[in-house]
């Protein structure tokens, strides 16, 4: 796997020789085990696992400390009248409200997860890529959220993609931490603009070898964000790169998920493909802002036998 990083033209060869998808065959695939049926007690663990893998995601230009202390606040007591249910894996937010969420959340063990690298374009110098990234882990950010140069991809420039998630990985490195214990860095690919399922292949590989800690479809910024089949393509990737590394990698599906039927979806796509591994917050995340009261809506069905009204869950 070195080899394959070590010059533009090795670089190039690997990710072009990586096995071509099968559109009509993912597309299938995807469709078929999105049938799925999951009944009483196996929906109420997926519910439950659903809530524990939520990135719990603001990331507009109106955003305040107001509203991220409120999102922190509901990210630890999803639901403030039942201690039970679990609390999410991480709030997302841009750098700058890092601090905001990293004081609210104190030792809750929710992740402080910040975009970086001119989010969501990705169309900056390296260096203002770096300085953003050194920022929000200077202001506790425990998870960086980068975004690929997708013009660069496009055009050919692998090398270019891959030496900036190097940089950017150098730069989630704390001075102050214990060597490895740095930022996680999320590779966002934008699956919605790379086109074709040999591309996410490709991109997914290309930010693996250059160490991303988790790969994520979208910004949720371009449509389409996340599919079932862009993700099962990038589950199959981790899956692969495990086999032929022994390194695991995330996967972050993000932008568009907003119902139960669609985390649980995702959740059995990850079980089929990937494998039970990778069924747990450290490995798979969802990215999302309304998902979270749908789920808790299905949830408080499943225990009492009725649906809240709409106004019984806080909005985010």
């Amino acid at each position: 796997m070195a080899d394959a990083a070590s010059s533009e033209a090795s670089l190039r060869r690997f990710l072009h020789g990586l096995p071509s998808v099968d559109q009509v065959g993912a597309d299938a695939r995807a469709a078929t085990l999105a049938t799925r049926s999951i009944k009483t007690t196996a929906k109420e663990f997926a519910i439950d696992l659903a809530i524990s893998m939520i990135d719990l995601t603001t990331l507009e230009g109106q955003d305040t400390p107001g509203k991220v202390r409120a999102l922190c606040s509901k990210a630890q007591r999803p639901d403030p009248t039942d201690a039970s249910v679990p609390q999410v894996a991480a709030i997302c937010v841009y750098p700058d409200l890092v601090p905001v969420a990293k004081e609210a959340l104190g030792a809750s063990g929710i992740k402080v997860a910040s975009v970086a690298t001119a989010f969501p374009s990705g169309r900056t110098s390296l260096a203002v890529k770096q300085a953003d990234t050194r920022d929000a882990v200077a202001a506790g950010a425990d998870e960086v959220d980068m975004v690929i140069d997708r013009g660069a991809f496009l055009s050919g420039r692998y090398g270019q993609v891959f030496d900036e998630i190097v940089a950017v990985k150098e730069a989630c490195g704390r001075a102050d931490a214990v060597e490895g214990q740095g930022a996680h860095l999320k590779v966002i690919l934008e699956t919605g603009e790379l086109v074709t399922y040999d591309n996410v292949r490709r991109a997914s590989w290309l930010a693996m070898l250059a160490g991303a800690d988790f790969i994520k479809t979208s910004t949720g910024k371009v449509s389409p964000a996340a599919t079932l089949p862009v993700t099962l393509v990038m589950l199959e990737a981790v899956r692969d790169f495990r086999v032929a590394t022994g390194r695991q990698v995330g996967v972050k599906p993000a932008g568009g998920i907003r119902t139960s039927k669609d985390a649980i979806r995702y959740l059995v796509l990850v079980n089929e493909t990937a494998g039970e591994d990778w069924l747990s917050p450290d490995w798979f995340r969802i990215g999302a802002s309304s998902l979270l009261n749908d789920l808790l809506m299905q949830r408080q069905k499943l225990k009492t036998g009725y649906y809240a009204g709409p106004d019984y869950f806080t909005l985010d």
